[in-house]
This record gives structure tokens, C-alpha cells and sequence, in this order.
């Protein structure tokens, strides 16, 4: 998977345009990233990307960063074996494309704010 372009609130990912947030797996994106506070998530938010077992997820905080990402969050991801790395959506995706083709890495991302 290769995300292609990114502006506030649209993200393009192997030709495919999205508005929503995403969690773009190796083989997959899910366009089901709804957070129950929406710049505040929640454990249980995270299962199907713990499931997955990556090595590396990567959260895109947003345009201007404004996604929280609690310690207990972080926490929780690396005490599964998770490396979690976070940084502002631009960063992020730019993280991605470099660690996709070598990595077993997802990325959520959040598109607007």
C-alpha cells in the first residue's frame, strides 16, 4: 500500500481517494476509525490493529496534530510488542512510504484537524 497524497480532510491511497480517517494495513485500508472522543482515543480502539500483530504503528495525529495519544495508549500498544511512533499526519504517512515495503507496519491516520 502506498498513500499517495494527503490534504486536510482527503487522503489518496493506491488510487483511491478517502475522507474519513483510515487504518491502512499492508494488504488493506479500513475506513472504520471512529473514536468515541474524536481527538481523544480509547484502548479498545486499537484491538483489530493489536490483532494484527505489527511490528510498527504508526498514528497520524492530524493536520496540525491536535489527536491525543494518551501514555496508557502507548503503553498498552508497546506492552504487545508494538512500536509505536507518533507524529502529525503529513509526518506520518512520509514514515510509512519509506517503512512499507520492509516492515510489517499499519498506520492510523487522522485526515483533518
Amino acid at each position: 500500500m502506498k498513500i499517495e497524497s494527503f490534504t486536510f480532510g482527503s487522503i489518496t491511497i493506491e488510487g483511491k481517494n478517502y475522507t474519513s480517517d483510515v487504518v491502512v494495513y499492508p494488504d488493506r485500508v479500513e475506513t472504520s476509525w471512529v473514536r468515541e472522543e474524536e481527538h481523544r482515543p480509547q484502548i479498545r480502539e486499537f484491538a483489530d490493529i493489536v490483532k494484527f500483530e505489527p511490528e510498527i504503528l504508526i498514528i497520524g495525529t492530524g493536520y496540525a496534530g491536535v489527536l491525543s495519544i494518551p501514555d496508557q495508549i502507548r503503553n498498552y500498544l508497546t506492552s504487545k510488542g508494538i512500536e509505536v511512533r507518533v507524529e502529525k499526519t503529513k509526518q506520518a504517512i512520509e514514515m510509512f512510504n519509506d517503512l512499507h515495503e520492509r516492515e510489517k507496519v499499519v498506520a492510523a491516520l487522522h485526515i483533518t484537524c
